[in-house]
């Protein structure tokens, strides 16, 4: 069997430890502890490792976020992936920092990057982890807060949180979507 794990992100140095590109980060974290590299390919860069037997594609689109559709669609098409077999990695400010969250599907909640995948593929039923960075920010500064870099307490307090996403998306591979919910969606705030 096959997965798909999709971070949203952007990507350049200048979105590196920004609180929108915790999918980017899981990601990166995921691959260091598989020893496996990304290379460069169409619309994103891709790594793969094996897991109980089955394959698993990382993918973190080079789209930019606010495009991020294209490159999924174009890496599912192109991998064949089921529907129920991909992931979507995203932060949420909605939640606060530290919560992680899977569905099986549900609405891109405002988040660009969910509305571009939502758009080109032509359906919100698909799984996705929302990592919660919080929401420590005042009207109309949201852009700001989203793009902004996280502090050195910050970074250190989301570790924990990475690596839970890591054993999520591992578990979500293993054992399915519903009894990784059942294991993981429970409050898990960085205090």
């Amino acid at each position: 069997m096959k997965y798909l794990i999709i971070g949203l992100g952007n990507m350049g140095v200048e979105y590196e430890r920004t609180r929108h590109n915790i999918g980017f980060d899981v990601l990166d974290e995921i691959a260091r502890q598989e020893n496996v590299q990304f290379k460069a390919d169409q619309l994103g860069d891709i790594a793969m490792f094996r897991h109980r037997g089955r394959t698993v594609y990382l993918l973190k689109p080079s789209t930019y976020m606010n495009l991020s559709g294209k490159a999924v669609r174009y890496w599912v098409q192109k991998l064949k992936i089921n529907q129920n077999h991909w992931l979507t990695v995203v932060d949420e400010f909605q939640f606060e920092m530290g919560v992680i969250k899977l569905q099986k599907k549900g609405s891109s909640g405002g988040h660009n990057g969910l509305k571009s995948v939502e758009n080109l593929m032509q359906s919100s039923s698909y799984p996705r982890l929302r990592i919660g960075i919080g929401h420590n920010f005042y009207r109309g500064q949201q852009v700001d807060y989203v793009l902004g870099k996280w502090t050195d307490e910050e970074w250190m307090d989301m570790q924990s949180v990475i690596e839970s996403a890591c054993d999520a998306i591992r578990s979500f591979v293993a054992i399915g979507l519903d009894r990784t919910m059942n294991q993981f969606n429970k409050k898990n705030s960085v205090e």
